[in-house]
């Protein structure tokens, strides 16, 4: 029965790995570092509004037996073009930001070298591997136990952290004020869970689940499977903010933004709070979200550039799935050549990217999977239409105050 359910899961599981990463380990952690409790209410807000536009990926996908990149195209071509240049210009500086925060994470955690470049190096060369002896079973497989040892982990060091402070807890919600907050929590809110064209890339793994299983997903298993690992994302979410408020809330610690050193003070912070038995936990917790992310972000991206490609040109192309991972790669060892000193600048400038894109990728999903393109019966219900309305609202909203105090 166990493995029965293991194996009808997927999707949901590898979106939670490609959502649980620099959002959780990194803004997360400094949002209760820098504010306490005070950004709960973000955490949770953002999780509500998102919901409906990432659900629609999978839901969409089992309905129609497509992805939302043909759908983009149903929408129009000049819609898929513009998806195929926001990807273009952001998927290397987004696969840079968690390769350097997971080289930092495997130099603190296994030692060896302190070299983050031969780290990411090692690290893209693992996860290419994964990805070209198993292809997309291997990874579904191995993402299952990833997230399982990552949500253990994660757990432990939060249970840790609440029998060994000696604080009181304040849950005063704060709202940021002045441009230097207010950049913090549009970037927090960028990434958190993840960025909205990750619902494109769960509407491709989806379709990747029915290949592989070579059985047909019903659109309410897939809105099951996604449930489970949207549920996911929010709990570790508040778990990672928890860590943060908990260790290191009015620690005085200013957090470096060079990858390396990021890490170890990341890990430094709480075992000397939570005790040197905890290392290995932190550790685990903070390697396996990071790598998680990278491997799942150099599957997805690839495969979305390689569909659009076709879609675009009418036909399967030389740009295929391996020339987008070769170039991908390529791309992301340039950017970390002359950015590997600014990790902090590198992530603020990904996330802002995402939230500010984000109304694109939610008012397309909603007309696609509201619209003639998905069979009546699978639409979704007026509470989700209403709650995308406000989600939509909220998205542009944050983006505009955002704009309007730089």
């Amino acid at each position: 029965m166990k493995k029965s359910f293991l194996n009808s899961i997927g999707p949901g599981l590898l979106f939670a790995g490609a959502a649980i990463g620099v959002s959780h380990l990194v803004q997360s952690t400094k949002a209760g570092a820098t504010f306490g409790f005070g950004l709960l209410w973000a955490l949770l807000l953002v999780h509500l509004f998102k919901y409906p536009f990432f659900q629609f990926g999978p839901r969409y996908a089992a309905a129609t037996g497509e992805s939302l990149l043909e759908g983009y195209k149903k929408l129009g071509k000049g819609v898929l073009a513009t998806y195929y240049i926001i990807n273009f210009a952001t998927m290397f500086t987004i696969q840079a930001a968690v390769t350097i925060v997971t080289a930092g994470l495997a130099s603190q955690l296994f030692g060896i070298t302190n070299n983050l470049v031969l780290w990411s190096v090692t690290i893209t060369v693992v996860s290419l591997l994964i990805l070209l002896i198993g292809r997309y079973k291997l990874l579904d497989n191995l993402m299952k136990y990833i997230v399982i040892i990552l949500t253990i982990s994660t757990i432990i060091a939060v249970g840790v952290a609440l029998f060994s402070t000696n604080n009181t807890f304040d849950f005063t919600q704060v709202l940021p004020k002045g441009t230097i907050e207010i950049t913090f929590l549009i970037a927090f809110l960028g990434w958190m869970p993840a960025p909205l064209d990750v619902s494109i890339w769960h509407s491709l793994w989806t379709l990747e689940k029915e290949k592989s299983t070579f059985q047909k997903i019903a659109p309410k298993q897939a809105v099951f499977d996604f449930n489970i690992g949207y549920i996911g994302t929010l709990f570790l979410g508040v778990c990672f903010v928890l860590l943060g408020a908990l260790v290191m809330y009015h620690s005085g610690e200013t957090f470096s933004n060079k990858g390396g050193v990021f890490a170890g003070q990341l890990i430094s912070l709480y075992t000397k709070n939570l005790g040197e038995f905890s290392h290995i936990f932190i550790a685990a917790a903070a390697f396996t979200t990071m790598f998680s992310t990278t491997l799942t972000t150099l599957d997805a991206s690839p495969r979305a550039m390689t569909k659009t490609t076709e879609l675009l040109f009418d036909k399967k192309t030389k740009f295929n799935y391996w020339f987008w991972i070769l170039f991908l790669g390529i791309g992301t060892f340039i950017i970390l050549y002359y950015f590997m000193s600014n990790m902090g600048f590198l992530i603020k400038v990904a996330t802002i990217l995402s939230f500010l894109t984000a109304p694109f990728y939610a008012i397309l999903n909603y007309i696609l999977i509201t619209g003639k393109h998905t069979p009546k019966e699978h639409r979704p219900s007026i509470f989700l239409k209403i709650l995308s309305g406000f989600g939509i609202l909220f998205l542009i909203g944050f983006s505009l105050w955002f704009l309007l105090n730089l």
